[in-house]
């Protein structure tokens, strides 16, 4: 299995000499046998290699027990390990998310701040071949298109992401580490029939298998392959398209932008479409313009979102809007098919500003979520993605948490120089997608004028504990919000 693995990650070049890898280690067979895979492999393809374990807090003692378990198998063999952990269910029951949604999302967040604060240059996850065929015909159960059917995929590059262990099945990861002597962890949760995952794993896919065709899992593995390579061709082809089609600013009633207008659109970000050309193209390329128009403002467009768009656009409305997911708005004039965010107005009623004195705790409504302030010993864990440890004797007695404003800069460690907040708010960077609500009510916590920690990132090195106490700024999840 070692040579498989070995050629899968040549092929799909997931690796390359000199690369520092953090493998997400759950303590279960898969993720275990990636670490030792990765471990066996290292010198051949001179990576360096840590651990990182993120405990969901769903299962309680077992979860404590999981950790527990891999951070002795990172000392072991002598690994940096890091550990993250947030309160799952909570999330899951403020988001309206199932747990496993929820679990993954955070997760993946976390995942991005280590990577933001250069822990490791990539993330490896277990996924298996077995994995992958389940999540193909999950999606097609629950309606998709063919991006759906590309499943996962080898390497998210935006995200820093590889999967390694995508040609390989469970039976021959149990094996190999049987035959290791590894022993690993069970979760029983995985036996849970509530979950959807868990029902297409031990009744749909067996019967499949049993009934209809034995090597059903290679054959929506290899649909996946099928799918993503073509998914990438298009994925190329619409850049280019939209180059000649989409272009910045509300268009004027004549379809053009005006000087007024573009600074306008500065402000308040707007794309526009070229209906005429828009309308001579095949209905699958106006599908993927459209579903285009959607991701430059982080929003997944479902195929009824999209069916909304076509008529809207095929019935010229001039004045008229289009609400669609996120906070995301469609218009159009009698040339072009707009989009844009929320007004201006609406915006404005999520600014928001409290002082948090310290020690302290303040509610802020807009984010459903309560900021508490408490001295810590300077040994407690580190800063985390909704948590900041920081200095006291650098800090005012009382700091300011509100929403980041235009203009905002802040310093993470790690990093050479400040940047801008707006930037580092960009799709992609936080390893989610936020919508232009999630994005406008972003919190930021200030002391004397300046940002000592933004939600996700690690502290600046100028506010950093040296010793003694610190000040540990935790935000707690409490209700709804953006």
């Amino acid at each position: 299995m070692i040579e498989k693995v070995l050629k899968y990650v040549r092929d799909q070049q997931l690796i390359a000499a000199g690369d520092r890898i953090a493998v997400a280690v759950s303590g279960g067979a898969d993720s275990v046998a990636l670490l030792r895979l990765l471990l066996d492999l290292r010198q051949e393809l001179g990576i360096v290699l840590s651990v990182a374990h993120f405990n969901h807090r769903i299962r309680g003692v077992e979860a404590d027990q999981d950790e527990q378990f891999v951070k002795s198998l990172a000392q072991q063999f002598e690994m940096d390990f890091r550990l993250g952990s947030a309160d799952v269910p909570a999330n899951a029951q403020e988001k309206k998310l199932s747990l496993e949604t929820a679990a993954r999302e955070l997760r993946h967040a976390w995942f991005a701040s280590l990577l933001r604060e250069r822990f490791a240059d990539k993330m490896a996850t277990a996924h298996t071949e077995d994995d992958q065929a389940e999540t193909v015909l999950m999606r097609v159960i629950r309606g998709t298109g063919t991006r759906g059917l590309a499943g996962i995929a080898p390497w998210q590059k935006n995200k820093g992401l590889i999967r390694p262990l995508l040609s390989v099945t469970r039976p021959e990861i149990e094996d190999y580490l049987k035959r290791l002597g590894q022993s690993w962890r069970e979760d029983q949760s995985n036996q849970d029939l509530r979950h959807f995952r868990n029902r297409i794993r031990h009744e749909l896919l067996p019967v499949l298998q049993r009934d209809y065709n034995p090597a059903i899992r290679v054959t929506l593995a290899d649909l996946a392959e099928v799918a993503r390579a073509e998914e990438e061709y298009w994925d190329k082809e619409i850049a280019a398209l939209a180059t000649r089609l989409v272009r910045s600013g509300k268009p004027s009633r004549s379809g053009r932008t005006n000087r007024q207008e573009a600074s306008s659109a500065a402000n308040s970000p707007t794309l526009a479409l070229d209906l005429s050309a828009f309308h001579v193209l095949p209905l699958a390329l106006q599908r993927r313009i459209l579903r285009f128009m959607g991701e430059q403002f982080g929003v997944t467009l479902e195929f009824k979102h999209i069916q909304e768009l076509l008529l809207f656009a095929r019935h010229k409305k001039p004045g008229k809007g289009l609400n669609l997911p996120a906070g995301l708005v469609a218009g159009s004039s009698y040339r072009e098919l707009y989009f844009g965010t929320q007004p201006e107005e609406k915006e404005a009623q999520l600014t928001y500003k409290y002082a948090l004195p310290i020690p302290g705790e303040i509610m802020v409504p807009e984010l459903g979520s309560m900021f508490r302030a408490h001295l810590v010993s300077a040994g407690s864990p580190d800063s985390g993605y909704n948590s900041a440890l920081l200095d006291p004797a650098l800090l005012a007695p009382e700091v300011t948490v509100r929403n980041w404003q235009a203009g905002d800069r802040f310093f993470p460690a790690h990093t050479r120089s400040p940047k801008k907040v707006k930037e580092l708010l960009q799709p992609g960077r936080l390893g989610q997608e936020l919508s232009p609500v999630q994005r406008r009510v972003w919190p930021v916590v200030e002391s004397a004028g300046e940002i000592v920690w933004l939600r996700g990132f690690p502290v600046p090195q100028a506010f950093a504990v040296k010793s003694g106490q610190a000040v540990l700024i935790e935000e707690i999840t409490t209700g709804s919000g953006a």
